[in-house]
């Protein structure tokens, strides 16, 4: 667009913004997040002009509001993002979001009813090693026991580092059209939904339950949120909207990659209590549930209800 509709477009939205002073730390973040946006956009289409220039002050004044020096500054930062940024763009690409966790259950049920139509698919899609070790492991009485095997320290270690590698893998996938992410998505959702049956043919849907969601909680709905963020990167570029296609996909890849860096305290914890805590289920399945519980009280909590409050209290302009 043209750069004198561009500024009338929000001169006065950027009016507001010039009140620093009165404005709380949450509408602070939400302010700077929409005025780094801006200057992106002016520094692409009109570079050198009076808009950028403006811009340019107006968003350092910002910085000093919300960063400040030193160390403080950076913690502040960190603050900043997993306390505002990051669940304010979980709740704005909350749709891409949602369509793909509707992806992942849809796939999970088709995991469903394929192993339980067909003896050889859960062999198939979780390997027959994988499969005659669980087997053992049942008739030992222990069928988590998968989950005892090992130090708990280089467990911790290779499964966190195994589940961060997936989420980027999932989301840097979304470069081939969404095409890729949606591929990944849709095989992650039928392990799960043949796992899931194979143990309920073995009559332990329940303790499987207990023992895999202890730690799947946070695990999944992590790598649900990073296949999201790697449509919302492919759908920036086959979905531009008014914007030039190459500048929509640079902004949807840049949100995709903070959306992809906030999950990685979850894999830790997910990580954590794979190694800890889901090696105990088979003896103590209230250990299990106790991790269940607060585990989706976490990802309800900090990825439903807490963004949903963020964008309240930013339309109203509360604390």
């Amino acid at each position: 667009m043209k750069e004198s509709r561009f500024v009338n477009r929000n001169k006065s939205k950027w009016a507001e913004m010039e009140n620093v002073g009165r404005l709380n730390t949450d509408t602070l973040a939400s302010n700077y997040v929409i005025l780094s946006d801006d200057l992106s956009y002016a520094k692409t289409f009109y570079p050198g002009s009076d808009v950028e220039k403006y811009l340019n002050q107006l968003i350092s004044v910002y910085q000093i509001n919300i960063y400040g020096k030193g160390e403080q500054s950076e913690r502040r930062g960190m603050l900043t993002f997993w306390g505002h940024e990051f669940p304010l763009l979980l709740y704005r690409e909350r749709r891409t979001l949602l369509f793909a966790l509707l992806l992942f259950l849809f796939s999970a049920l088709i995991g469903v009813f394929s192993t339980a139509h067909d003896e050889s698919f859960v062999r198939s899609i979780l390997g027959d090693a994988y499969v005659e070790r669980t087997i053992s492991n049942i008739e030992n009485g222990t069928p988590m026991g998968i989950y005892a095997s090992g130090d708990e320290l280089d467990m911790f270690v290779m499964i966190t580092t195994n589940n961060i590698k997936v989420s980027f893998v999932a989301f840097v996938f979304g470069i081939l059209f969404s095409a890729g992410t949606l591929w990944i998505l849709f095989t992650n959702g039928l392990m799960v939904g043949a796992f899931q049956y194979f143990f309920f043919q073995q009559g332990l849907l329940l303790h499987s339950v207990l023992s895999v969601w202890a730690h799947g909680t946070f695990e999944i709905t992590s790598i649900i949120i990073a296949g999201g963020a790697g449509l919302v990167m492919g759908n920036s570029f086959l979905f531009p909207g008014t914007y030039r296609r190459m500048y929509s996909f640079k902004e949807g890849a840049l949100r995709g990659i903070k959306i992809v860096t906030g999950l990685i305290p979850f894999f830790v914890i997910a990580g954590w209590i794979e190694s800890f805590i889901t090696r105990y289920a088979d003896s103590y399945p209230v250990v299990g549930a106790a991790a269940i519980i607060l585990s989706l009280g976490g990802v309800i909590g900090y990825f439903i209800v807490y963004p949903y409050y963020l964008h309240k209290n930013e339309l109203h302009g509360k604390d």
